[in-house]
């Protein structure tokens, strides 16, 4: 409690800002006019300290692995910038604090130790004792020494759950939350337009919707406990010309207003995101640094956005460096600011002293450096930074008690690798265990991925991002490769394993003991896919774009060799993107298509080759059939789908987006329109049966895509709308209800404006884009309307048991509305 004349229950002058029972911009107003220009300047800046460090320093020396690189683009060439000493760095207060757990292996009580350190220095050396924001990565978990690896972000596509990833995100945030951590740089929802790009494992798919409706619940996940979301790459990063990381982007407003942006606004809308990273991009010539129109006109007044705008990663100085819109990183700190971004990250280059010599010169005015600096003033004293009780070591209070890979993280990382799993076709090899077929005695398991868990991990897991700098600490958590995982999974089989070769590189030494072990064998698992990496270290990830969509080194060659023994071949892609699989299709026995599923990822595949897993996952990208001619995704308007006869090339996919098969079998059917014709103000409902008619328990995901018969402009042939994981028993039927408001068909027309026509609807409803047995149609009627951030942006779904059934909605599309 806190009297009139501003003294604590306790008796203590407290200051303004530091005064819990005022309102926060309040707090925020008197701590911004007690502070001086160059105070204000220093919270837009962050420290990494350890950018500096290399693998021998602290602890046992060590060889520093060779081949290893950068965490982060172009890191050696800034490292300088951290060797200021702190003292001098914070003496008018700092914004941030860079990765004190993801920048080297710590435990959490030695990283707890680290931020107490840390914050005690900037409290201590500057005047108003303002202390920093501590951010981390947390893309596939936090991203520390031992914390649990959750499957890479193209996984929760798979899984079509937004409720499940909801809870992942929770327990990410708590454990980081629990360390003196205040914010977390993801969710992605950079949308997928190019599967060569490197970065598509941290995505979640190439549909809006999806990305939407997943994102939010991350965002929802994360908040909740206490940590600022931040989404990144705002925007258009991942449609970079020829799938260059960093390349330019050259797309339109309206493709960037109608693919990329939706995701964004609905995480922000939906699930409450307080913070926003720029692309590295630029998008028709604009890096979006320097993009007011992005990041002020409708970030801010547009779409009502509050929060933080942090820069990626050195984002500033490329803009003199990399794109040359700046002469210098001076001049590129004055564009970023003046476009919206508020706080320079990793460390301070763009936003330093110089500011405030241009304030006084009169060459940059001083309310943008307030604007900034109040953004992030809010933040820290929405998350208790300034209350008088406050202290570094009450942040990490958590420490000494928190498991970074607890066994409920465990727990939860094997129910989202078991959900992502995709059975792309058990052909008549699976499921090994049951239906009928004799039990193998011998299995040779193959390929690259086979003993390997670091293939199932992103490039931002710690064992794959930090620790090949460290190669004597392993992979600091425990993570059963498959080889070990079908050890278990089968234990009356012989097993034998040959790797036959590597991820990369056309060693092809290893083929004859792989070719003998598969002779040998009355089943043969091939594992082959991806290695992350940073920066052209690995297959996937950052920097490690691909020339074309065939199987990295010689893997398709192993495989081709394998299916010419005779023997059975179960086919297991391990991969952060979709590969052309149409030269392996036709000669395996059997398809499953595992992103990245994580350290549980091995008993998760295994569990689904044997059978005792039930695979549910559903395509979040297509699988290509060819390599080459780069397929673009299902979200093509007609001229971009096989045009029959007018070009060779044939894009259609070898399994569409939403593709996924089970052990069970279910029918989608009974189709019901409530409305024949409904208002461009209106909404509508569709309704479907779907019903188990196989002879297990089984888990679908029914899919709602519409289509705008005739519109202004080109329009996608087929467009998720809507979606809904059902849980069925064998017989069990239930009914899945859509209510669709006619702001979900809203578009940006010629005056790129978004708006919700009259017209024809066509209405499908099924198992994937090309599986839809239920079609109808719907009219919109009355005058084209012209909506805003204020349309309505979920279509909510309602699953209850048909009459005399039962049934469980497993996540749907209803942002908890369900």
């Amino acid at each position: 409690m806190t009297a009139l004349d501003g003294t604590s229950a306790v008796g203590r002058i407290l200051r303004p800002w530091q005064d819990p029972a005022l309102p926060v911009a309040d707090r925020v107003d008197a701590l911004l006019e007690e502070m001086t220009l160059e105070e204000k300047v220093g919270q837009l800046g962050s420290r990494w300290l350890g950018n500096d460090m290399r693998a021998d320093q602290g602890g046992e020396p060590e060889e520093e692995a060779e081949g290893t690189a950068n965490v982060a683009p172009m890191q050696d060439v800034f490292a300088a910038s951290g060797r200021v000493p702190l003292e001098e760095a914070v003496r008018h207060g700092l914004g941030h604090l860079t990765r004190v757990f993801g920048s080297a292996p710590v435990t959490a009580v030695e990283g707890a130790a680290e931020v107490v350190r840390l914050q005690s220095e900037v409290v201590k050396h500057s005047r108003l004792g303002i202390p920093a924001l501590v951010h981390e990565e947390c893309l596939t978990g936090f991203t520390t020494y031992g914390a649990t690896v959750y499957p890479a972000a193209i996984a929760w596509g798979a899984t079509f759950d937004p409720d499940l990833v909801e809870r992942m995100a929770a327990a990410i945030g708590r454990d980081m939350r629990a360390v003196g951590v205040h914010q977390g740089l993801s969710p992605v929802l950079d949308v997928v337009r190019d599967y060569r790009w490197g970065r598509v494992e941290e995505t979640m798919g190439e549909d809006p919707y999806l990305v939407a409706m997943l994102g939010a619940a991350y965002v929802r996940g994360l908040e909740g406990a206490g940590i600022i979301a931040t989404l990144k790459h705002f925007a258009g990063y991942s449609a970079s010309r020829a799938a260059r990381n960093h390349g330019p982007v050259p797309m339109g407003r309206r493709e960037l207003m109608d693919m990329i942006l939706p995701a964004f606004e609905t995480a922000i809308v939906e699930g409450g995101a307080r913070s926003v990273m720029n692309s590295y991009s630029d998008v028709d010539g604009v890096p979006a640094a320097a993009d007011s129109w992005l990041l002020t006109d409708l970030l801010r007044d547009e779409w009502g956005f509050t929060g933080t705008v942090v820069s990626d990663y050195w984002a500033i100085p490329f803009l003199a460096t990399m794109h040359q819109v700046a002469a210098d990183t001076d001049e590129a700190g004055v564009q970023a600011l003046t476009a919206g971004v508020d706080v320079e990250l990793p460390d301070t280059l763009g936003f330093g002293r110089h500011l405030v010599e241009r304030v006084r010169r009169g060459e940059l005015p001083e309310p943008l450096v307030d604007r900034a600096a109040r953004r992030l003033l809010t933040q820290k004293v929405q998350l208790g930074l300034l209350d008088p009780d406050w202290t570094p070591e009450k942040s990490v209070a958590g420490a000494p008690v928190v498991d970074f890979d607890s066994p409920a993280n465990r727990a939860l990382a094997r129910e989202l690798a078991e959900r992502s799993i995709v059975l792309l076709d058990a052909g008549t090899a699976l499921p090994l265990l049951g239906e009928g077929r004799p039990e193998p005695r011998r299995v040779a398991v193959v390929g690259p991925g086979a003993d390997d868990p670091r293939t199932f991990m992103g490039c931002y897991a710690f064992p794959n991002h930090v620790l090949p700098r460290h190669p004597g600490l392993g992979l600091g958590v425990a993570a059963p490769s498959l080889l070990d995982a079908l050890r278990a999974e089968l234990p009356d089989a012989e097993l034998v394993h040959e790797p036959g070769c590597e991820v990369r590189g056309d060693d092809r030494s290893g083929f004859a003991a792989a070719l003998r072990a598969a002779r040998e064998s009355d089943v043969c698992v091939a594992v082959v896919g991806d290695l992350a990496g940073m920066f052209g270290l690995g297959t996937s990830g950052e920097g490690c774009d691909a020339e074309d969509l065939r199987l990295p080194g010689v893997q398709e060659d192993l495989l081709a060799e394998l299916a010419a023994t005779g023997t059975p071949v179960v086919v297991v892609v391990v991969s952060g993107r979709p590969y052309a699989l149409g030269g392996v299709s036709g000669t395996a026995a059997a398809l499953v298509q595992a992103f990245m599923p994580g350290e549980e990822g091995g008993a998760a595949i295994a569990g689904v080759l044997s059978g005792r897993v039930q695979p549910s996952g559903k395509l979040p990208v297509q699988i290509p059939r060819g390599p080459g001619g780069q397929p673009g995704t299902y979200l093509q308007p007609p001229l971009g789908s096989n045009s029959h006869g007018i070009s060779n090339l044939d894009p259609t996919p070898l399994f569409p987006f939403g593709h996924g098969t089970s052990y069970t079998t279910f029918a989608i059917d009974s189709l019901r329109i409530s409305d024949a014709e409904v208002p461009t103000d209106g909404e509508f409902t569709v309704s479907v049966r779907v019903r188990n008619t196989g002879g297990r328990a089984g888990e679908e995901v029914v899919q709602l895509f519409l289509h705008d018969v005739v519109a202004q402009v080109t329009r996608p042939v087929r467009q998720l709308t809507g979606f809904a994981r059902v849980r069925l028993e064998p017989g069990a039927s239930a009914l899945a209800t859509f209510t669709v408001p006619a702001d979900r068909t809203a578009f940006t027309g010629r005056d790129l404006r978004r708006v919700v026509e009259p017209g024809d609807l066509e209405v499908f409803v099924g198992a994937s884009v090309s599986d839809l047995p239920c079609r109808g149609r719907v009219r919109l009627t009355g005058p084209p309307r012209h909506v805003g951030p204020d349309r309505r942006l979920v279509t909510r779904v309602d699953v209850r048991p048909a009459p005399g059934s039962s049934a469980t909605h497993q996540g749907g599309t209803d942002a908890g509305q369900s």
